[in-house]
């Protein structure tokens, strides 16, 4: 290895945890594709997520932290950034004046994701930045859900955007991998926490992760349109008591999805009008998507919240967080629409109690090809 001159910088890999071509190859890729000056590949999402919080977090310091992020994230900053001294404040998703009136002297980072989970809220960007810039704070967003085609935020002044490679920039359901993206002095400080923590992506994952991205806006163009039409289908259903997807004029995020979206993703979370049984029943009754927690494949996969990611509280417990015994959260994949539709459908008839509801299926009733079953959702 030749000797490092003065003010020079190398890429250093001798050794694994300290670079790797294939790796090197991915990060530059993921830069491009989210605007950014460079990236930094991790083992996994949410290495991604803490090891870029232990970067910019000390003890004494205080993070404020929107309350519908990922359950994992938010344990990380609730109970194992405490025990150092971390203090952090949750506020309501999409209420601006709770997230200023949070702000503290010892705030240092904001953190919110976009769409959230499961209920797929959508930050208002510009407000959060806003916010976040009269502080002088640090803003991280998790973007897993929307990728960089529907989603711009580093251009709308967000300092660091984090993705789970392993959904939907991967897209197969066979690799694990974390991103963060940003500016060059950033990610440097989360560049050097990683050496130390050792959190990295293998080349073979690095690899995957390439080819995934070949396909990319491909991928995320099917998913927009079958989330879409599922949600369409799912709002209209009597089985069906609420659908919560942002590209329906029902969500709370609606207007902000529409003015700083190109799409609307393809994870659809709704509630079935009915109790825990009736969601299993309908669950059981599917026949193509399987039972998985991820998302972003090729197929489609879905989870009955309370029984797979809250499987571990209580039902009084899940409510006091707003997680209903009937929440389901559907991850489109590659299908054809007109298939997942009519097997929803044939589940939720399966699902429902004979004769309590009179429902009858009601695909044959549908129009499913083109844009009539999207009528009036996707004018600009």
């Amino acid at each position: 290895m030749e000797a490092q001159l003065a003010g020079e910088t190398i890429d250093r890999t001798e050794y694994g945890r300290y670079g790797n071509p294939t790796v090197a190859s991915a990060e530059r890729k993921l830069a491009d594709l989210e605007g950014g000056e460079t990236a930094l590949l991790f083992s996994s999402g949410m290495a991604a997520v803490t090891i870029t919080l232990l970067a910019f977090l000390s003890a004494g310091d205080h993070i404020v932290m929107t309350n519908d992020c990922y359950r994992r994230t938010r344990q990380f900053v609730g109970e194992f950034l405490a025990r150092y001294g971390v203090e952090s404040t949750l506020v309501p998703v999409g209420d601006y004046v709770a997230l200023s009136e949070a702000i503290q002297p010892n705030t240092r980072l904001i953190l919110s994701e976009s769409p959230t989970n499961p209920y797929l809220r959508v930050v208002d960007v510009p407000r959060l930045v806003d916010v976040a810039h009269a502080h002088d704070l640090v803003t991280v967003i998790d973007s897993t859900f929307a990728t960089p085609v529907n989603l711009a935020l580093l251009g709308q002044g967000v300092d660091l955007v984090i993705h789970s490679a392993t959904k939907y920039l991967g897209g197969h359901n066979d690799l694990l991998a974390g991103v963060v993206i940003g500016s060059e002095e950033n990610v440097s400080r989360v560049r050097d926490a990683q050496k130390v923590v050792g959190a990295i992506c293998d080349p073979n994952s690095a690899y995957l992760l390439l080819r995934g991205l070949k396909t990319l806006p491909l991928r995320v163009a099917h998913h927009n349109d079958v989330g879409l039409k599922v949600a369409v289908f799912l709002e209209d259903h009597p089985l069906v008591r609420r659908v919560y997807y942002p590209g329906l004029a029902s969500h709370p995020d609606h207007a902000v999805a529409r003015r700083q979206m190109s799409g609307f993703g393809g994870v659809v979370s709704f509630e079935l009008d009915g109790d825990l049984a009736i969601t299993r029943r309908f669950v059981d009754a599917l026949e193509i998507p399987q039972i998985g927690p991820s998302l972003g494949g090729a197929e489609s996969l879905i989870v009955p919240v309370a029984l797979a990611s809250y499987y571990d509280h209580t039902p009084e417990e899940r409510a006091a967080i707003g997680i209903p015994d009937t929440l389901v959260r559907l991850a489109v994949g590659l299908e054809n629409s007109e298939d997942i539709i009519a097997d929803l459908d044939q589940a939720l008839s399966a699902a429902a109690v004979p004769g309590e509801r009179g429902y009858q299926p009601t695909t044959n009733n549908l129009t499913l090809s083109g844009e009539s079953i999207c009528a009036g959702v996707m004018e600009r």
